[in-house]
């Protein structure tokens, strides 16, 4: 079963719009410095707009695990998105962790493995990971592509997001080549940072699941 998450929603409009086209979960960005960043309390509204079976998750950099399960518990999160270079030393359950990872070489994919294998060896393990484009100095939502050749058949042990410049125009090749249990898109479907276009939050969507349906065909 795949999963298409909308990253980096801003409005209520947004978050209702992507619950529409079909996606099965919408990304709050609480990281501060990033052009899509809400605050905890513009987020409550754009939850109030999801349907019941839209997945709210929230992106996190830079806070204390303790910190992001707090704002999760407050806010109903279904999932946590988090940028760590170690395996988490506490639980994230009942929501679920998904660690993200910038990759630019065959040594982001070893780290990534080395994290997955940790992390289950302590009864941690995530419940998938998002693997980005590495852009120096930039945490996600850049518009570059990720190592789609390097990822293609990479197992870390843990169902793989693929993110980094996916667009309505490349997803059905990015997933064909790369065959990821899930894709996340923030500025691909976008009008400028942080202003999602309707129409290519649609069109992403039809593409991904087009695209999923022919690797199980």
């Amino acid at each position: 079963m795949s999963r298409i998450k909308i990253c980096g929603v801003t409005t209520p409009d947004a978050a209702r719009r992507a619950a529409d086209a079909g996606a099965d979960a919408v990304g709050l960005n609480f990281y501060a410095k990033s052009p899509r960043y809400v605050s905890p309390q513009q987020a409550v509204a754009l939850i109030k707009a999801l349907p019941a079976f839209t997945a709210p998750v929230g992106v996190f950099v830079g806070a204390p695990l303790r910190q992001v399960c707090a704002v999760a518990y407050q806010l109903g999160l279904r999932a946590v998105q988090t940028y760590d270079d170690a395996p988490p030393e506490e639980d994230t359950v009942p929501f679920a962790h998904v660690p993200a990872f910038r990759v630019k070489d065959a040594a982001g994919l070893e780290h990534i493995r080395r994290f997955v294998a940790a992390a289950t060896a302590s009864d941690r393990a995530p419940a998938a990971v998002l693997i980005d484009s590495h852009v120096e100095g930039q945490m996600g939502g850049t518009g570059h592509a990720a190592p789609w050749e390097l990822l293609a058949g990479f197992d870390p042990g843990a169902p793989v997001v693929l993110a980094g410049g996916l667009t309505p125009d490349n997803v059905e090749e990015a997933i064909a080549r790369v065959r990821p249990w899930g894709v996340d898109v923030a500025s691909g479907v976008e009008s400028s940072p942080g202003v999602k276009d309707a129409e290519k939050v649609a069109r992403f969507v039809k593409n991904a699941r087009r695209a999923f349906a022919a690797l199980f065909a």
